[in-house]
């Protein structure tokens, strides 16, 4: 008898373990695919949710948002993006965070015979990978960036628009460009690039990936989760392992 009750106690648990237990639809910036591939699993073994991933251009999936997309959370790599789905009433009160920080870096293929030493050697490739930086936050800090060191005019027509910041660094790696434009980060995943020079700090616009959880989700507690859990410090250790910079945690962030 008292083995049928701890057995019937057993699924009662388990039974509101499976209730309560959750999966999270996460929209997430491209250039942060490696470190939440990671952290998947150690989130779901320390919450018991789960998480699928939705990864491109924050561009996109911040339009997807406001188009009434059931994501949960969302992790942008650019400020404004965050700020437009807040601005349409999108964002749970009191969850936005200011994340991480990245920087940007000129690559070319890892066999290039020639690479760009200094910005002003950008005007001697042919072809020049960026995201695209109409709708883009990686192509948008890179413009803003030759923009302020009078580069813009003279690459304009050279550059070859990307989906996102992977698509730019694809090119470089299968060698349909010359150069390319892209976060540190990515081009430290990748075997196939060599950073030609690090965009100096001074020079490029402050990147800030905001994440906040989001209203329209169908698994609220889940993307709540998911979104503390990115401050925790296994998540936090993991994110400046693949080389982003981690920003302080402990302020709410705002729309500007």
């Amino acid at each position: 008898m008292r083995t049928m009750s701890r057995l019937c106690v057993t699924f009662l648990v388990l039974v509101a373990v499976s209730v309560r237990a959750e999966e999270a639809l996460v929209f997430a910036a491209a250039s942060t695919t490696d470190v939440l591939q990671e952290l998947r699993p150690a989130f779901a073994k320390a919450t018991g949710h789960s998480v699928v991933l939705a990864l491109g251009s924050s561009g996109d999936l911040a339009r997807q948002a406001m188009a009434g997309a059931p994501a949960d959370a969302f992790l942008s790599a650019d400020v404004a993006r965050m700020d437009a789905v807040q601005a349409a009433g999108l964002v749970q009160p009191g969850t936005r965070r200011d994340l991480l920080s990245n920087k940007l870096v000129v690559v070319v293929p890892v066999d290039a015979k020639r690479s760009p030493g200094k910005p002003e050697d950008l005007k001697g490739v042919k072809r020049l990978s960026l995201a695209d930086p109409a709708l883009v936050p990686a192509g948008l800090y890179a413009k803003a960036w030759l923009e302020k060191v009078g580069l813009w005019k003279d690459v304009t027509s050279k550059v070859v628009p990307a989906l996102d910041v992977r698509g730019a660094l694809a090119a470089v790696e299968a060698g349909r460009v010359d150069a390319g434009v892209v976060y540190a980060t990515d081009a430290a995943q990748s075997k196939k690039v060599r950073v030609a020079f690090e965009v100096p700090t001074a020079d490029a616009p402050r990147i800030v990936y905001p994440v906040a959880v989001l209203t329209k989700g169908k698994s609220p507690e889940a993307g709540r989760a998911f979104v503390r859990f990115l401050q925790s410090e296994p998540a936090r250790a993991a994110f400046a392992r693949h080389g982003f910079v981690v920003l302080a945690s402990d302020t709410e962030t705002r729309a500007r």
